[in-house]
């Protein structure tokens, strides 16, 4: 397994004066960089690459930025300019040497209301449909896309590790993987253990993250099972620390943070990968 950091937990947006947080990253001993790239004209990616090859870093994962406007079932200019966004971030990711694209690219997080099975079935054709593109594109490019189901409050769409995995079945493309989280899991699942491995060779990323959206190992998550599904399936991909905290306000609005979970964000990386080192 290789360790990563999400850059939210530092920063919103991820621009080219972002790469000072790399030197601070390699210090504390992780393996890479997971870019939340919130427009892909944010960046310059040969200089991306150039700051993390001098620290010795690599991008091991692209996180998807879907904010409002970016849908692949909302209205015809939604699914468009989500498809856009997808695409143009693709296209940065061999310079980067980036493997993967991860997060919940169906749909804009916080869109969650009930709909008819009908209403369903029409978004889920259309998820399908686009991603199809996407996935397609992503092979061409040599890199893979994986979706990553939220909890419900943030999606009506992709709960559970099952729904992923019949998308998943549905696009029918080697280019589309399952991403898994701990936070989301802690909600929805009724054994995550059982969902991972449900998974198999699917399973193309993985986020860590305490039930509060805190440090990892810090809560009441029963990581020992996550543990033991991991080694079981041979899990050797990326394990990033996804977490939140206030000081970065739009990140924080967006994921529900109103009060400080943690000392700080260093004491999140820090202690957080010192624990998925000594316990994955």
């Amino acid at each position: 397994m290789k360790f990563g950091i999400n850059t939210f937990l530092f920063t919103s947006p991820f621009t080219n004066d972002s790469i000072l947080l790399f030197p601070k990253f390699k210090k504390w001993g992780f393996d890479s960089v997971e870019i939340a790239l919130e427009d892909a004209s944010h960046i310059d990616p040969k200089l991306i690459k150039g700051a993390l090859d001098k620290n010795g870093l690599t991008c091991g994962s692209i996180c998807a930025a879907m904010g409002p406007g970016r849908d692949l079932r909302g209205i015809k200019e939604e699914q468009n300019t989500a498809a856009k966004y997808i695409k143009d971030v693709i296209d940065v990711m061999p310079v980067l040497d980036c493997p993967i694209l991860v997060g919940p690219l169906y749909s804009s997080v916080g869109r969650a209301e009930p709909v008819s099975e009908e209403d369903y079935k029409i978004q889920w054709d259309a998820v399908v449909a686009n991603l199809k593109k996407l996935a397609a594109y992503a092979e061409q490019k040599g890199v893979k896309l994986a979706i990553e189901p939220l909890n419900r409050y943030e999606t009506d769409f992709i709960n559970t590790a099952e729904q992923g995995l019949k998308m998943i079945a549905d696009v029918n493309s080697d280019a589309l993987l399952l991403h898994l989280d701990s936070f989301h899991m802690n909600i929805e699942e009724k054994d995550p253990y059982k969902a991972i491995m449900s998974a198999g060779d699917k399973l193309g990323h993985f986020h860590a993250c305490g039930s509060d959206r805190g440090t990892p190992g810090g809560d009441h998550i029963n990581w020992d099972k996550i543990s033991a599904a991991l080694n079981q399936l041979g899990y050797d991909k990326q394990i990033v620390i996804e977490s939140f905290t206030t000081d970065v306000k739009v990140i924080a609005k967006a994921a529900s943070i109103w009060r400080k979970l943690e000392p700080s964000q260093e004491d999140i990386a820090i202690k957080g990968l010192q624990f998925l080192k000594n316990n994955l």
